[in-house]
């Protein structure tokens, strides 16, 4: 459970930080930003004073007004040649209600914007997310279980050894109706640069 919690910790520490440093180099005030990403200034306030742990969809827009990934803002960017990291090194964005994680394994910055996410669901979980920027997708393989993937309105269902892509630049989310535990790799490509949620419109980044 300590660990657990040192974890949490020097995650939001990592957040406050960078988005600390994103705003201030683009010489953002917190009204600008909110306006960009559809997250209140008083979350941003709390955001940056390392007060409150994000939710993914926080993080989704955050980052996607800044035009960089999630990972960018979970830990520092770094330049290497070659990294190898472990699952138990990768931070928990999502916790689901019976144990369910959610682990960003790694996000890569150029040209777009690239994500690999380990999802495990149990029995009855689910997670919803709000649309991504315009031009988003995600690719979805089930390594066990399966999983019920909803998308405009529609649902899809995808079992164990199956594949599913699709535009996630709309409603979308995931949840396990089988009475087993269901995981499943995920891979999220996004356009680079800025996304301001208020013209819904995309900048080169800084």
């Amino acid at each position: 459970m300590t660990d657990t919690r040192g974890r949490v910790a020097a995650v939001t520490a990592a957040v406050a930080r960078q988005v600390r440093e994103l705003r201030a180099a683009r010489g953002w005030s917190f009204e600008e930003l909110a306006g960009r990403s559809g997250v209140s200034k008083a979350m941003l306030v709390q955001i940056e004073s390392a007060r409150t742990n994000p939710s993914v969809g926080t993080l989704c827009r955050v980052a996607d007004a800044f035009g960089v990934n999630i990972a960018r803002l979970v830990e520092p960017d770094e330049e290497r040649t070659v990294r190898i990291s472990s699952t138990a090194e990768a931070p928990v964005l999502w916790h689901g209600e019976h144990g369910g994680t959610g682990h960003l394994l790694s996000g890569l910055g150029e040209p777009d914007l690239v994500e690999l996410w380990d999802w495990r669901l149990e029995p009855g979980e689910g997670h919803r997310s709000s649309d991504h920027p315009r031009g988003t997708r995600e690719v979805l393989h089930v390594l066990a279980g399966a999983v019920v993937v909803h998308v405009d309105g529609q649902d899809h269902a995808v079992r164990a050894g199956d594949t599913i892509e699709f535009h996630a630049d709309r409603e979308h989310g995931y949840r396990n109706d089988a009475a087993e535990p269901a995981r499943l790799m995920m891979v999220t490509v996004t356009p680079s640069g800025e996304w301001d949620r208020r013209t819904r419109s995309r900048r080169p980044r800084q």
